[in-house]
């Protein structure tokens, strides 16, 4: 049997992590992005070893692509759009959480809800470096294209970053807080 629990956040909630994410950012000057990227690491392989619920480990799961994308020498981000990815990686490095990891059930509870705000706020760039794994594993192998790597990675970013700006048309989810000013 599951129990479905819902919360909604308001705007006063949600400015409470904007903050949060703002004091994480400072991190980029004091770790480098290695540090900032092993962190994220450690945090995914302690999740890995720790019973939590299900909604939790799915959110937090989300990490592990915002790491990849970050560290595949194939997908290649501009300078700008890597330290975006790294500052959502930032408030992951921080020992201190709203809620400390070791309690039962709820302690990644303030990083699932970070994770949530941050994917929706890095969407376009997680739904195209999807879409760029998806065509190395199969498009680039005879499916048809016969487009080469670096020209589909191009066009990907070219359109993510159309996308992002709001130079395309695109569903906009109303519930988009910007994390990243």
């Amino acid at each position: 049997m599951s129990l479905l629990v819902s919360f909604e956040l308001d705007d006063e909630d949600l400015q409470h992590f904007r903050l949060i994410m703002r004091s994480a950012t400072r991190t980029l000057g004091r770790r480098t992005p290695e540090q900032i990227v092993e962190s994220a690491r450690s945090l995914l392989h302690d999740i890995g070893d720790s019973a939590m619920p299900g909604f939790i480990r799915e959110r937090i799961g989300s990490l592990r692509l915002l790491v990849d994308m970050l560290t595949d020498l194939d997908w290649r981000l501009s300078h700008e759009e890597a330290t975006r990815v790294l500052s959502a990686l930032a408030y992951f490095t921080e020992p201190d959480d709203l809620i400390p990891d070791h309690i039962p059930g709820l302690g990644f509870l303030d990083d699932a809800i970070m994770t949530e705000l941050v994917v929706r706020e890095l969407r376009h760039e997680l739904d195209a470096y999807r879409e760029f794994c998806e065509f190395r594993q199969h498009g680039a192998r005879g499916g048809g294209s016969s487009e080469s790597l670096s020209e589909y990675r191009d066009r990907l970013q070219a359109r993510m970053r159309r996308r992002r700006d709001g130079n395309e048309e695109q569903s906009e989810d109303p519930g988009l807080i910007r994390l990243f000013d």
